[in-house]
């Protein structure tokens, strides 16, 4: 069964700083492992519909939202089966509940059950 796990969410000052974290497992069992696309960090807000904040591609490229670019970074940590979202920089509006989510080739998405930060003014 593949799991993704966050972890890292909590209450951040504005400006401050926050690295979550998303450990992956299971997707040597389930055989997806040489098809996944891409490991992406995603955050909703009550109301509103998710984003796409940040991805990495299977080839290690990544990309982000023009709302974090310049903030936030991706990392791949192999040897823990983890991907980090090093938050620097934050503001307010980047409240929200954090979801980390594989796509897969064919279309599949696997996700995670999301962390919540609360960054205070």
């Amino acid at each position: 069964q593949v799991r993704l796990v966050e972890s890292g969410g909590g209450l951040v000052q504005a400006g401050g700083s926050l690295t979550l974290s998303c450990e992956i497992s299971g997707t040597d069992d389930a055989g997806i492992k040489e098809n996944i696309t891409s490991v992406n960090w995603h955050r909703q807000v009550p109301g509103r519909q998710r984003e796409l904040v940040a991805e990495m591609r299977s080839d290690g490229t990544t990309a982000y939202a023009d709302s974090v670019k310049g903030r936030f970074a991706v990392f791949a940590d192999s040897s823990k089966n983890t991907l980090d979202l090093q938050m620097d920089t934050v503001k307010p509006e980047d409240t929200a509940v954090y979801y980390c989510s594989i796509f897969v080739a064919g279309g599949d998405s696997l996700w995670g059950q999301g962390t919540q930060v609360t960054v205070s003014s």
